[in-house]
């Protein structure tokens, strides 16, 4: 018997848009899922870069799109035929959009009354901030992870990336699971009512205990150790590798033995023997200086032949790792085939994000780069929903639909 993927079958409306909602229905994708991306074709869709390569071209590879205004009435029907034919109907709007075009669920179970509905707001659909709009960095600033993620001078920095939105989006993928488990057993679909807020609360891990339980004011951890007392203990800038001059080496040094090996991997220069630094209590009070002492000699060494020289000598020590050395470089991910291919209209080959597991009776993922805006329309319009030429000509004209 042919081994088929996991959510083969499965049709999914998809009206998310940004990164978290695609991020949920990626991984759906991924799994034999067929997304159908229901879009604007407007001035700014664009607004995330090239839509086949680059981040839009991970988030929404092996998905289809067709491109309905929402704004006509006529777009409207043509969204609720579309969801007669579909198990899942999900968006990431806030709270009211849906129920603006009368597409939420109380709506749409009449449409097809075993329908799964997903609504990945920002604030969920209860409370004071139910109609609020947002994005991922507001979030992280709103749950505290700006803040405690401070640099060395109690700055705020936040992430370079939205951390809110993998969050949310793998929550999304999950809440999914869960429903369609529950609709196979009881016949029944759902309405879920997902908080992107709620999702990043819910990950901030030991800080959000110590408040809750001690009621504990958190300073930001810096590049402190929080698993107990070390030093050195922190990340050390190396020597450029080409032209990147953003390498960096990360150590921590907790135990005596631990201290003498980093003295031997160093080459046992004259300050590691001074007294101020023979004890761990002793290097945690001068630790300003020994780090100043450590940069010093790590400035002049590549960072990944660092890191395993102390390795060697049994220090904890990594390479802080950029793009490059995650793509390019890591052996352990070349291995596994993370990095899957995907091959583009003019044949160029685009490299998109892998998936984190493998299962043993299922055929792997196959990943098709992702669409233009209605590049599906005819299969859509015409396939799906049987609507001829003529009639599709009749909605562009109209403007219920983009050609």
């Amino acid at each position: 018997m042919a081994r088929r993927a996991p959510l083969e079958g499965v049709r999914v409306a998809d009206f998310t848009w940004v990164v978290a909602g695609p991020v949920t229905t990626r991984i759906l994708a991924d799994q034999g899922a067929e997304v159908i991306k229901i879009e604007r074709k407007v001035a700014g869709s664009d607004a995330l870069g090239p839509r086949r390569t680059g981040l839009q071209g991970d988030i929404n590879r092996a998905k289809r799109s067709v491109a309905i205004n929402m704004a006509a009435p006529q777009g409207i029907e043509l969204a609720r035929r579309l969801v007669a034919k579909s198990d899942i109907v999900i968006d990431n709007f806030s709270a009211r959009v849906m129920r603006q075009w009368e597409m939420d669920y109380a709506s749409l179970v009449k449409v097809k009354p075993d329908i799964i509905c997903i609504s990945m707001s920002g604030f969920g659909h209860t409370g004071p901030r139910t109609d609020y709009v947002s994005y991922g960095p507001t979030l992280q600033a709103l749950a505290g992870f700006t803040l405690l993620m401070a640099n060395r001078r109690a700055e705020p920095a936040g992430y370079g990336y939205s951390y809110a939105d993998m969050a949310a989006g793998y929550t999304g993928a999950l809440a999914t699971l869960f429903a369609l488990w529950h609709r196979d057993k009881t016949g029944c679909g759902q309405f879920i009512d997902l908080s992107q807020f709620e999702s990043l609360i819910a990950v901030i891990g030991p800080a959000l205990l110590d408040i809750s339980v001690n009621g504990r004011r958190q300073d930001p951890p810096r590049a402190r150790s929080q698993e107990g007392p070390a030093a050195p203990h922190g990340v050390y800038r190396c020597r450029p590798l080409g032209e990147d001059d953003d390498r960096w080496l990360a150590l921590s040094v907790r135990t005596h033995g631990e201290w003498q090996g980093f003295v031997r991997a160093i080459g046992s220069p004259a300050w590691t023997a001074q007294p101020k630094f023979a004890t761990l209590f002793l290097r945690m009070r001068n630790a300003d200086e020994l780090d100043a002492r450590i940069e010093q000699w790590t400035c002049e060494q590549d960072a990944a032949q660092a890191m395993q020289l102390l390795q060697r000598e049994g220090v904890p020590a990594g390479l802080v790792a950029n793009g490059a050395d995650l793509c390019a470089r890591n052996a352990q991910l070349n291995a596994r085939g993370f990095w899957m291919p995907v091959t583009l209209p003019d044949g160029r080959t685009f490299r998109v994000t892998g998936i984190p597991f493998k299962l043993s009776d299922a055929p792997p993922p196959a990943a098709r780069c992702a669409p233009e805006i209605g590049d599906d329309n005819d299969y859509v319009l015409g396939e799906m929903l049987g609507l001829t030429r003529s009639e599709r000509e009749a909605l562009v004209g109209a403007g219920a639909i983009w050609p």
